[in-house]
């Protein structure tokens, strides 16, 4: 239940001046679609159930309404508005959480944001960035010797992703995919590719990649512990599309990796 307290400085301490500040309290429970929970306390879910990455997010009205001064108005009219906390989750941590301030005689639920529902359902993603399957820390690099580069793919490393996320009637549906993996080679050269790469064959020999390829003209012999510290930063494009809207989002992951790179001996 609601609760409103006054909280008076104390004398002996010397940070806090002389005076009264008022305490804003207000509780949450936990409620079932579309019922009350007492003393004005309106509770309810908003979630799409047809996938475990799915947000499902809850809306409560907070009563009393703080002062005019709360910050979580932000600037609404506290006379012509309703303050609801809003809670959203996928089962992970890290979720979103505040507040919202609702013109009186509408629901949060009519303010609804499809772009904020689609950032949602992007984050429920658990988007990583390149598992990287060459060049690998245990592999052996030579100058002048065609690197092969290429990641594993799979939903969460490159896609494609899919999931939703819902709120009041409103759900939107979001699919990822990354569209294109910049390498850093450590030796001050980088290389963008379109796509996961093409595997080395031991039958193409020396043949440089036909996708995503790069060629050392110099060894790792000077650089910190004597690798190259190789990146690939994928961008993941998130197309979305729900509530008589569409749109895309972009993320950036990155995987870094050490790589040693020789040169050929001779013996004479």
């Amino acid at each position: 239940m609601a609760a409103a307290g006054t909280a008076y400085a104390s004398d002996g301490d010397p940070h806090v001046g002389a005076g009264s500040c008022h305490v804003i309290k207000f509780c949450v429970s936990a409620g079932t679609h579309g019922h009350h929970s007492g003393h004005g306390e309106q509770s309810g879910d908003a979630h799409s159930g047809s996938s475990d990455s799915d947000v499902k997010c809850r809306y409560v009205k907070v009563d009393p309404k703080p002062p005019a001064d709360f910050p979580a108005w932000k600037g609404a009219d506290p006379n012509k508005s309703d303050l609801y906390f809003y809670s959203c989750s996928d089962g992970a941590d890290d979720n979103p959480d505040g507040f919202v301030a609702v013109p009186q005689g509408q629901t949060p639920q009519q303010q609804v944001n499809p772009q904020e529902l689609a950032q949602r359902a992007a984050d429920s993603m658990t988007l990583l960035g390149p598992d990287i399957a060459s060049p690998r820390a245990a592999g052996r690099y030579t100058v002048g010797v065609p690197v092969w580069m290429w990641v594993n793919r799979s939903a969460t490393t490159y896609g494609p992703n899919t999931a939703s996320a819902a709120a009041g009637g409103v759900t939107v549906t979001a699919t990822a995919k990354v569209s294109k993996i910049v390498w850093q080679m450590g030796d001050g050269t980088s290389v963008t590719c379109n796509g996961p790469g093409t595997p080395y064959r031991a039958s193409v020999g020396m043949a440089q990649s036909p996708t995503c390829g790069h060629l050392y003209s110099t060894t790792s012999a000077g650089a910190v512990h004597g690798r190259f510290p190789v990146s690939a930063m994928s961008t993941w494009t998130i197309g979305w599309q729900g509530g008589g809207a569409a749109g895309r989002l972009t993320e950036v992951r990155q995987t870094n990796v050490q790589v040693a790179v020789g040169e050929v001996q001779v013996v004479r």
